[in-house]
């Protein structure tokens, strides 16, 4: 932390969201750029060159995804905390990256400056920070997870709700999975049962209100 600044470096790939968030902190007393760039391959030989204390990091690059990044900055330097930026609470991989990356936060590209600002102070000092969008997202993801665990689907199970998903008969899952029809049909009526589902389309909805697909 050079001159008492908190150092930072962005990666997203766009040029425009790294213009707009270094513009927001033109000048502050508090921060200031060690770089930003559009490559995230380019980050961990980056930091080798200059030291930073926090990096904020887009989640969907296709060179390379944040979580990705995320795992491999805090496993080579394991001092710096990661700031996640996206453009929705995406709660699954919120959960991972805080799971296999220990980020300090996560906020919506959509924030002014004084929430940027307020996120950046706190994870410096050692706090964590999660845009309430994100704590809404994380809210539901944990009780999707409480409802599938309370409605004890099985992995057989789970792998039928997605064929019958893909519009397979009876016949086709009994072939697709090797086993009878009679054994799918049963298996048909204990998911409804646990799902509290009585039709296809209830049992879909669930899927993906659940993410089992």
């Amino acid at each position: 932390m050079k001159s008492g600044k908190i150092c930072l470096a962005l990666v997203d790939d766009h040029q425009i969201v790294i213009d707009g968030l270094m513009s927001l902190l033109k000048g502050h007393e508090k921060f200031r750029f060690a770089f930003a760039t559009t490559h995230p391959e380019e980050v961990i030989k980056k930091m080798g060159e200059t030291p930073v204390d926090i990096l904020l990091t887009d989640i969907m690059m296709p060179q390379l995804a944040g979580n990705v990044l995320a795992k491999q900055v805090r496993e080579t330097y394991p001092a710096v905390k990661i700031l996640a930026l996206s453009m929705s609470g995406q709660g699954d991989i919120v959960s991972e990256m805080i799971n296999d990356a220990d980020i300090s936060g996560y906020i919506l590209k959509n924030i002014g400056k004084q929430e940027l600002v307020k996120a950046l102070e706190k994870i410096a000092a050692g706090g964590i920070y999660f845009s309430e969008e994100v704590i809404v997202e994380l809210q539901r993801i944990s009780q999707r997870r409480r409802e599938n665990k309370e409605a004890h689907l099985t992995d057989r199970e789970i792998e039928i709700i997605r064929l019958i998903e893909k519009e397979y008969n009876n016949k086709q899952i009994a072939e697709a999975l090797f086993i009878s029809e009679r054994t799918v049909e049963t298996h048909r009526k204990n998911i409804f049962r646990k799902t509290n589902t009585n039709s296809v389309i209830g049992l879909v909805k669930y899927a993906y209100e659940h993410k089992l697909i």
